[in-house]
């Protein structure tokens, strides 16, 4: 044996100590503090019999929870992930009381509640302990990562990895181009600074890129283009489809397993990820066969259905699962805190925080991000080919604080810190990465619609069409990536109960459906899409009543005269095929406006009427027809200009003075550099080959 392998034997003997003896002295401190925790007889012993006991405690205990935990959280990966979340603890206050029946010293005893805050309490001990003296040597660091990766890939024949480069994107779900270089700037994103070369000294490893979403500026639409080739169809975050009668809704499982296999039928190509891939937090698999918090396949039951085979990974070291927990319970309290304070501080514009959503935000802050970058690291440490991970955490705190607030550059921060710990884990990864953070959308700030007129877009709809408005104002349903995740972890993955999903009973009246500041209305009682010349005879008021609304920017609908136009205000009536940028109804709605329109006016379920919000181009902001001040789902603003950011090594995602246009060029840009990487690849065919060279 070398002399390495021996200090390394020698360091793990003694970092084992270590953590053995903290855990002793833990379990000493809560026994003195604790009145229904003991480590002696009721007659009372001495310090060196108590301090056995605790020594044989936390070792038994140790040793339990190395052997017996992973297997007991296997099984209990058929409850739902956040159910087995919170039976963490009770499973690990179990495994104290047996700890403690089974000491050889045969003393010690404590009260069911007791065990549990016990074992919380060690467990994070032990493991704090035992990453400390492990970072503190690096043969020993390395040897930690790579018994990880041995767990995270089965069936690994223990050779080494491949020498060339894999590639990890991580999107930062509804961080804006400009919102990120503030970011930077402020000093609220060190490391995503030291990769831009500010202040590093040594220049840049990253390169900063805009690029432009299309008019359905959302996840469902950019991750689809992104990871399967193809977001044809996808006019909103949510539309209603009269042939199947029913409405799509992208962070709907079933609806996002459909929208995949349409995708993979128009391109038949499986996906981004189908060679050695693996799809992490996202709405769609890529066609990964390796999947975490995958909301495509969260509807599945059965062995089919791996996506949650990463809550495994991640709850089967207790100490994970207490850190989360209390990292949880924190950001609660934070959100009660903050959402209290505007309250209080009559901010505006402020939509309700109440209910669910300091818990939902709590999910998609810290259950979701530690899960999520749990995996990637593992993925790393294993040497797939290529991972994609979404982290939603700021869109679901823009939504409800402002894509500018100081609740969300916090969350920025906690993201910087995420991409910091991925950079370490490449250095031990058994190839090299190439790292590339990107995001899906930026957001728009301003107040919500129903707040500025004190009505509802759909109101306003049933008030053109002579139908009668209720007295009683309803909120706008508002949904985000968050929310559907957690419904996943819950195994509720459906989500909205009842007929929310299909139209009335009383057919002749309109569906209308919020993306964002973008709205859809569609008639059900019509089987094709109505033409403006239709809707004009059957509801004469409703056109102009939209159009000439002072919080609507323009109209789209079908014209049996000339294909389709746009209406605005003041009589604006432009055809579709003259539209263009700057001017009409899209003047200040910035470049590629007259193309988004163009394009999503070609799809075969594009609503009846689709209609975007006012905008003001000076301040920024638009109006949300859901109860949100940080939005996105249609044309402008921020909303529709996210950001790529990737390592030099790599080529220039566009030539120079080309503006990245749509996210099915990001899904061209990010095959060719796998290419790049010459790792195994997803093949091509002949005519995509011909369009890579033309992008």
């Amino acid at each position: 044996m070398g002399h390495g392998r021996w200090r390394s034997l020698v360091s793990g003997v003694w970092r084992s100590i270590a953590v053995w003896a903290a855990s002793t002295v833990t379990m000493l401190v809560l026994a003195a503090i604790l009145p229904d925790f003991r480590l002696e007889s009721a007659a009372g012993d001495s310090v060196t019999r108590v301090a056995v006991t605790a020594a044989a405690g936390a070792g038994v205990f140790g040793l339990l929870s190395s052997l017996v935990w992973p297997l007991l959280v296997r099984l209990l990966l058929l409850v739902p992930a956040l159910v087995l979340g919170l039976l963490v603890f009770f499973l690990n206050g179990s495994l104290l009381l047996v700890a403690l029946r089974i000491n050889p010293s045969g003393r010690g005893d404590a009260a069911p509640e007791t065990a549990v805050v016990v074992a919380a309490v060690m467990s994070a001990v032990a493991s704090a302990t035992g990453a400390a003296l492990a970072v503190r040597d690096d043969d020993a660091y390395r040897r930690r990562l790579y018994r990880l990766a041995d767990r995270r890939r089965k069936g690994g024949d223990g050779q080494a990895g491949p020498v060339t480069p894999g590639a990890v994107f991580v999107q930062l779900d509804g961080v804006g181009h400009d919102v990120l270089r503030a970011a930077v700037d402020k000093g609220l994103m060190p490391t995503v600074a030291s990769w831009l070369g500010t202040g590093n000294g040594w220049g840049p490893t990253h390169r900063l890129t805009a690029w432009r979403t299309d008019w359905s500026s959302q996840t469902g639409a950019s991750q689809l283009g992104i990871l399967h080739g193809s977001n044809h169809d996808i006019p909103a975050f949510r539309w209603y489809e009269k042939d199947q009668r029913e409405v799509m809704v992208c962070n709907r499982p079933t609806s996002a397993a459909e929208l995949q296999r349409r995708a993979i039928e128009r391109t038949g190509d499986g996906g981004l990820l189908t060679v050695d891939g693996a799809s992490r937090g996202n709405l769609f698999s890529g066609g990964a066969d390796q999947l975490a918090l995958v909301l495509s396949v969260s509807a599945r039951r059965g062995k089919e259905n791996r996506s949650r085979a990463g809550y495994f990974a991640y709850f089967s070291d207790p100490a994970n699962a207490v850190r989360t927990a209390m990292a949880f319970v924190a950001e609660v309290v934070r959100e009660i805190g903050q959402s209290t304070r505007a309250r209080i501080g009559k901010q505006r514009p402020r939509v309700a925080r109440g209910g669910l959503y300091p818990l939902v935000r709590a999910f998609a802050t810290v259950v979701e991000r530690d899960v999520v970058v749990a995996a990637v690291i593992g993925d790393m440490l294993a040497g797939r080919n290529a991972v994609y991970a979404d982290l939603v955490a700021y869109d679901e705190v823009a939504h409800h604080s402002g894509p500018h607030s100081r609740d969300a550059e916090k969350v920025l921060q906690k993201l910087d810190r995420a991409l910091a710990l991925l950079a370490q884990v490449a250095e031990h990864a058994p190839r090299p990465y190439r790292i590339v953070v990107l995001s899906d959308h930026g957001q728009s700030p301003g107040e919500t619609f129903q707040t500025r007129y004190g009505l509802s877009l759909g109101n306003l709809v049933r008030a053109g069409c002579g139908l009668p408005v209720p007295r009683r104002v309803e909120r706008t349903h508002s949904e985000a990536e968050a929310r559907a995740a957690v419904r996943a972890a819950l195994r509720r993955p459906v989500e909205e109960s009842g007929d929310r999903h299909r139209p009335g009973r009383r057919h002749f009246e309109p569906v209308v459906l919020a993306s964002g500041n973008l709205g859809l209305v569609s008639f059900p009682a019509v089987p094709d899409r109505m033409s403006k010349e239709e809707i004009d005879r059957r509801h004469p008021a409703l056109l102009s009543t939209l159009a000439h609304h002072p919080g609507i920017g323009f109209v789209l609908v079908r014209s049996e005269e000339h294909g389709g136009v746009v209406l605005g205000a003041h009589g604006a009536e432009v055809p579709v095929d003259r539209l263009a940028d700057g001017t009409g109804p899209l003047a200040g709605f910035g470049p590629g406006a007259a193309d988004a329109v163009r394009r999503t006016h070609s799809f075969p379920h594009t609503a009846d009427i689709m209609i975007n919000s006012w905008y003001d181009p000076e301040a920024g902001e638009v109006l949300a027809f859901e109860e949100q001040i940080g939005s996105h789902g249609g044309l402008g603003g921020a909303q529709g200009r996210p950001f790529l950011l990737s390592p030099v090594a790599l080529s220039a995602p566009a030539e120079d003075g080309a503006e990245l246009v749509g996210a099915e060029r990001l899904h061209h840009v990010f095959r060719r550099w796998l290419r790049e990487c010459n790792g195994p690849q997803v093949p091509l065919t002949a005519g995509e080959n011909e369009n890579e060279r033309a992008a």
